[in-house]
């Protein structure tokens, strides 16, 4: 098969596309011969220092495809349904093969292209939001990064729940963008300083609730941005700048900081039948999943290049 691969860590001009040994089918998984692949931000994380657990290494979490082949252990799905997968690394490539816990199945009519973006985006907004954010109708959220995959996601799911929705990013013109998808209050992170407008924005309240997949430097913003009893769910280090923060400000208002990794729980029930949930309500047209562009396989480094510059709004494909 072809893959885009890479034999050393770097910039994304490390991205080969050549032919791979074809992966094997897993006893207990599928094999599924890929359609759309998703680039996620820790894709680009993991190519630029990620371990190589192969060599040459096919980065990548998600992918959506047709079932060609079933593992023997496997009872549930069958050759020629279509499904969203995640695994630690292999989306990169024309075939890729996963266990059955993390494949899910995309109902009929539903574009695969779309269907490839939700279990990372939309799993884990969901899970910042809810099972770690506890947001309640009526809160307030900020969304650092609005204009990314988790950012988009979590802004429409913030808002069908009843909240207030601020969200950041690097251009008036993307958060323009962002409004038909709930955004409420738009805060340009380059012209102005996130907490004062953020303070500003909500009379000197504070936000109940920040979802924060960048880090570094943002995360200290998104702690002073809280009102009392506050929380943040840090989902992600996309800004690869070091965590160093004063948390001091977080004990005289009852803040709370967490940690919130979708990975450390994709197999369990709960995540499991949430994704499919999600897959499900995307089907039936209760949010929108936004491709920004899509580039061919053989463009991968070029696909990676144009994530890191930052002017997508929503998720980048790779199409083998």
């Amino acid at each position: 098969m072809k893959a885009a691969v890479y034999y050393q860590n770097g910039d994304p001009s490390v991205l080969r596309y050549e032919d791979v040994p074809d992966p094997a089918c897993p006893s207990q998984g599928v094999l599924i011969k890929v359609e759309a692949v998703s680039i996620e931000g820790g894709d680009t994380l993991n190519r630029f220092r990620g371990a190589l657990v192969t060599k040459p290494h096919i980065v990548g979490y998600q992918a959506a495809g047709e079932i060609i082949e079933v593992g023997a252990e496997v009872t549930h799905l069958r050759v020629g349904q279509k499904v969203a997968t995640v695994n630690m690394f292999g989306s990169h490539a024309e075939l890729r093969a996963v266990q059955s816990r993390t494949a899910w199945v995309i109902p009929d009519g539903f574009d695969p292209r779309k269907a490839s973006v939700i279990p990372v985006a939309f799993g884990t907004a969901d899970d910042c939001l809810f099972e770690f954010g506890r947001l309640k109708a009526g809160e307030t959220v900020l969304i650092q990064a609005g204009a990314s995959g988790v950012g988009i996601a979590a802004i429409q799911l913030a808002k069908r729940a009843g909240a207030t929705v601020l969200a950041t990013a690097s251009s008036d013109e993307r958060l323009e963008r962002l409004k038909p998808y709930g955004l409420d209050h738009g805060i340009n992170y380059k012209t102005e300083d996130v907490v004062q407008a953020v303070y500003r924005l909500t009379k000197n309240k504070g936000v109940d609730l920040v979802v924060d997949p960048v880090g570094g430097a943002t995360l200290q913003g998104s702690l002073l941005s809280l009102g009392y009893r506050g929380r943040v769910s840090m989902v992600g280090q996309a800004g690869r700048e070091p965590m160093q923060v004063d948390v001091s400000s977080m004990m005289a208002g009852n803040r709370s900081l967490s940690g919130v990794f979708l990975g450390a729980e994709i197999a369990t029930d709960r995540v499991h039948n949430n994704i499919q949930r999600l897959i499900d309500e995307a089907a039936r047209g209760e949010f929108e999943v936004v491709i920004d562009r899509t580039f061919p396989l053989a463009e991968a480094a070029a696909a990676h290049a144009y994530i890191e510059s930052r002017q997508a709004v929503g998720r980048v494909l790779l199409i083998p």
